[in-house]
């Protein structure tokens, strides 16, 4: 070979490879310095690629950069700032709050517009009247058709509560409110702000022409320890007491308290009954017992314990078991009480057989996927419905211990939220964790609707609801009572009632 030929060989390679040795280094400059940075700061955005001026779809589809969120009505990428010291930071927690209150709003703006349009084509009770008339609808299915009409038909009213000291209205926001069996009276529990609780009962009456007035016991009653758990009690009569679970704080332990109801009446008689407290470690969840063999009796559930009490003797009965129990309910025609734990076990107690050891003396037991927030007994006593904290709703069949209907669309992720169960009307009501309060049919688990919540949605403004078909007694109107902060809203299910005016005291939204 000749002096100097691998030279011209090695030019060879380099005149057929150009390209490569010529390749564009802008790679290693910043997604900034590519796409444009035209605003200084912490808040820089980011020019998106040209877009096809005839076809929008192309914003929408624009490609994900990371630590950019593109914004398709500007057509432009914003910088996403993970820090919390910047100014004004861009987050993606941040734009998920946004989007979900704009939403939030526009809905509340269709609620309240005078006519809504239906969800379903051919919706109206006109036209379900001649089907059924005709023949063309069943009768199981004309029931729920009517019950998901008045269920979008529901428009919401503002309640004024009276008082007798009218200058010192309500400032502290609705933790739980649970209405008595007659749904004449309502036990609140409101957060007071220097910490603790305060409680009391609201007087609920409503008449035929669509009236309802709203009025506040005088005697409320303030305590320093968190309340976890509420229910009624009838101990003399029906809905006579309502039973508490106090949490313990500091050196001072938690108890149950079953409280007269009568200790809140404006009248404040000399005797207000029975009253008596129950030394107890922190309870999550308590129910009461309506069947005679187990007369005067109350379970309490704990941290790996179920306590079932006398509320006359004091005499107790206590299970060991392997979680905490978060929910409980008794069953009528038995004395069987059933749990929902925090290891997704729900199993049921017959109080008639002693207890054992080890689990021998559980009866039906079945799982879902998270921790048990509400259990719900259906009237026949043959099924349940539980609720946990994955947002998943089923209907179990007691007698399989099978899961038959699973209802879609509850939000929850770690919070102890409640079931609501009206059999009459068929319907099945949950809030979730994102504020929304959502109707199902209970037969086929249908989601009916979704009503967001009048305030904006946030950790301490959690509506607690209550549903009844006559909300103020027999005469009572049927409809949605919806506590939120320090307001009290009403959702008629009857349209008779919507267009007159609610209450004299009331404000119409």
């Amino acid at each position: 070979m000749k002096k100097g030929s691998w030279r011209d060989r090695g030019a060879d390679r380099r005149r057929h490879h150009n390209p490569g040795w010529q390749r564009d280094h802008s790679s290693h400059r910043s997604q900034e310095e590519r796409y444009g940075s035209s605003v200084p700061g912490t808040s820089r955005n980011v020019q998106a690629p040209p877009a096809d001026s005839t076809s929008s779809s192309s914003r929408a589809s624009a490609p994900d950069l990371p630590g950019f969120y593109f914004d398709p009505e500007k057509n432009r990428y914003f910088r996403l700032l993970p820090g919390h010291n910047n100014c004004n930071p861009l987050t993606r927690e941040g734009l998920q709050k946004e989007q979900q209150e704009s939403q939030r709003v526009r809905l509340l703006r269709e609620d309240e517009q005078p006519r809504k349009k239906s969800p379903r084509v051919g919706l109206n009770s006109t036209l379900l009247f001649q089907k059924r008339h005709m023949g063309l609808v069943a009768e199981s299915s004309y029931c729920r058709l009517i019950h998901e009409l008045k269920v979008t038909s529901m428009r919401r009213h503002k309640l004024e509560v009276q008082s007798s000291d009218s200058t010192s209205p309500n400032t502290d926001n609705f933790k739980l409110i649970v209405a008595d069996s007659a749904c004449e009276r309502v036990f609140t529990v409101n957060d007071v702000e220097h910490g603790g609780c305060k409680y009391g009962i609201m007087n609920f009456r409503g008449c035929s022409k669509g009236s309802l007035s709203v009025e506040m016991c005088d005697n409320l009653y303030f305590t320093n320890r968190k309340v976890n758990s509420i229910c009624w009690a009838s101990v003399t009569h029906s809905d006579s007491h309502v039973l508490l679970c106090l949490v313990g704080i500091a050196q001072t332990p938690g108890c149950v308290s079953l409280l007269p109801a009568s200790l809140f009446s404006n009248s404040n008689p000399d005797q207000p009954g029975m009253l008596c407290s129950f030394k107890i470690s922190t309870a999550w969840s308590c129910a009461w017992c309506l069947n005679p063999q187990a007369d005067k009796n109350f379970s309490t559930g704990l941290s790996r314990r179920v306590i079932v009490t006398d509320a006359v003797t004091g005499r107790r009965q206590t299970y060991g078991i392997s979680s905490d129990v978060l929910a409980q309910q008794f069953a009528l025609r038995a004395p069987v009480l059933y749990n929902g734990c925090r290891s997704g076990e729900i199993f049921s107690i017959d109080l008639r057989q002693r207890a054992r050891r080890g689990n021998s003396w559980k009866g039906g037991r079945f799982y879902q996927e998270s921790a048990i927030t509400s259990v719900r007994i259906l009237h026949d006593e043959n099924y349940l419905i539980a609720a946990d904290m994955l947002g998943k709703i089923k209907l179990w069949d007691l007698r399989m211990s099978r899961a038959v209907q699973q209802y879609e669309g509850h939000f929850n992720e770690h919070a102890y939220l409640p079931l609501h169960v009206n059999e009459p009307e068929r319907l099945l009501l949950a809030v979730g964790q994102d504020c929304y309060t959502r109707l199902w049919s209970l037969g086929d688990g249908r989601l009916l609707r979704s009503i967001p919540s009048p305030h904006p949605a946030g950790k301490d403004s959690v509506p607690s609801v209550v549903f009844s078909s006559q909300l103020g007694g027999r005469s009572g109107l049927p409809g949605l009572l919806m506590a939120v902060c320090q307001d009290l809203y009403y959702f008629s299910y009857n349209s008779d009632y919507q267009d007159g005016t609610l209450c004299p005291e009331g404000e119409s939204n």
